[in-house]
């Protein structure tokens, strides 16, 4: 195995970077440029020198002996000034140490899944935290970083496990009487996982929306206010605002967070009949994301009249509100007049909705459960024609620990690995 090193901490000028590395020489290479042995599981404050001995910078070095480190690997880390170009002239002089180099994207986190220290999940969870944007997508990736998916598929495979290998005692024992039925136990256990797969497979919308943020479309007619309105909740002119009608012909995003939820606010285009080839584009699009959105904000006296589906939880105001003090339910983004009712009652929708989300937060989390799933149900129906047919119903329970086994990595996932990896930066 090569020894990598990689810049550990972000780019640009910091109080303090890191440089990290990992592999077999990491110690080595460590010590010889900051002039001496180190403890294989220590801290020392050494000057760092290039080959030629002028000083490059102090600094902290730490190590880690394997496989106690986060690659399970000899690990050492340099932690020095952060400015650009004494990062640039330690990085320049490591890559001169004879068995070291670059590290590719997201290799570190690689070795540590080929090591044992961490599984897919956690992988998956560690790309989260680093993106996380809001509190409730740090809650989320902590959970899944901290292990608990991985835990919960080891759980169901122990049990599944068990189920088959009773089914497997009984066809091994055909033709000796077996004291008890298993089927009772086995239908419980088979059960018990299947209920569960169900649940968390129900949940991942959700748990992916707050994993990438949920869509919220203000929807009106032209010259409602649209514009004026997400700039008012944005905190910032994001939008072209105009006395005239038609003025925004896209969909406009804006990224939030609400009450810890990330929420992407659109501005759609006014919806009305018109000649107009580039603004009916801009029309059908706004339609089309605002049919698709997770919530829409109706800024209508009457949202029959725009053409879009009503939907359960969606929010209807009145516009304009400054021009019209006596409305009721209206808002205004001039003035601010029911913006803060108006971000209440998104966050509580959107909270609400959160709140029955599972721990699985991807679409492949979601297939391999379903194919679980899927498999567990074919053996509770294989399993209801008698001991003739356990052989099926034990092979379909082994097809649904293949399928959890490959949500956490163990098996058949290669083709998803570079895939992974290449959204890490190097030093992860």
């Amino acid at each position: 195995m090569d020894t990598i090193f990689a810049l550990a901490s972000a780019q640009g000028k910091a109080g303090v970077a890191v440089i990290r590395l990992s592999g077999p020489d990491a110690h080595r290479a460590a010590a010889e440029m900051s002039g001496g042995a180190l403890s294989p599981r220590g801290m020392a404050f050494r000057t760092l020198r290039d080959p030629g001995g002028s000083r490059l910078d102090d600094g902290l070095v730490l190590t880690f002996q394997a496989p106690a480190s986060f690659t399970g690997e000899d690990v050492a880390e340099l932690q020095i000034h952060g400015s650009t170009a004494t990062v640039n002239a330690v990085m320049r002089c490591m890559s001169d140490v004879d068995g070291v180099r670059l590290a590719d994207p997201g290799e570190f986190t690689r070795r540590a899944l080929e090591n044992g220290k961490m599984d897919l999940t956690q992988v998956e969870g560690l790309a989260d935290l680093i993106d996380a944007e809001t509190e409730a997508q740090r809650q989320q990736a902590q959970t899944i970083l901290a292990g608990e998916l991985g835990q919960l598929a080891e759980r169901w495979r122990r049990d599944l496990i068990r189920a088959a290998s009773l089914l497997e005692a009984v066809i091994d024992f055909a033709d000796e009487e077996v004291p008890t039925d298993v089927t009772p136990e086995v239908r419980q256990l088979v059960s018990g996982v299947a209920d569960d797969l169900q649940r968390e497979a129900d949940g991942v919308q959700i748990a992916e929306r707050i994993r990438t943020g949920f869509e919220v479309a203000i929807i009106g007619l032209p010259n409602a206010g649209k514009s004026t309105l997400l700039n008012a909740l944005a905190g910032r002119e994001a939008a072209i605002t105009s006395e005239y009608a038609g003025t925004t012909r896209d969909v406009i995003e804006v990224r939030m967070d609400l009450s810890g939820l990330p929420v992407t606010l659109l501005d759609t285009a006014g919806l009305r009949e018109t000649e107009d080839h580039v603004e009916n584009l801009g029309i059908e699009r706004a339609r089309k994301r605002a049919e698709t959105a997770d919530l829409r904000v109706f800024l209508s006296d009457d949202p029959s009249e725009l053409g879009v589906p009503f939907q359960e939880g969606d929010i209807f105001v009145r516009p304009k509100s400054d021009l019209r003090p006596d409305v009721d339910n209206g808002v205004s983004g001039k003035t601010g007049q029911g913006i803060d009712l108006l971000i209440n009652n998104i966050s509580r929708v959107l909270e609400g909705r959160s709140t029955s989300h599972g721990i699985a937060t991807r679409e492949r989390h979601r297939v391999a459960l379903i194919a679980a799933k899927r498999a567990l149900d074919s053996a509770m129906s294989v399993l209801e024609s008698g001991p003739d047919l356990y052989d099926i119903a034990a092979e379909e329970m082994r097809t649904a620990i293949r399928a959890l086994e490959s949500l956490v990595g163990r098996i058949g996932v290669e083709d998803l690995l570079d895939e992974i990896f290449s959204s890490f930066c190097l030093g992860k």
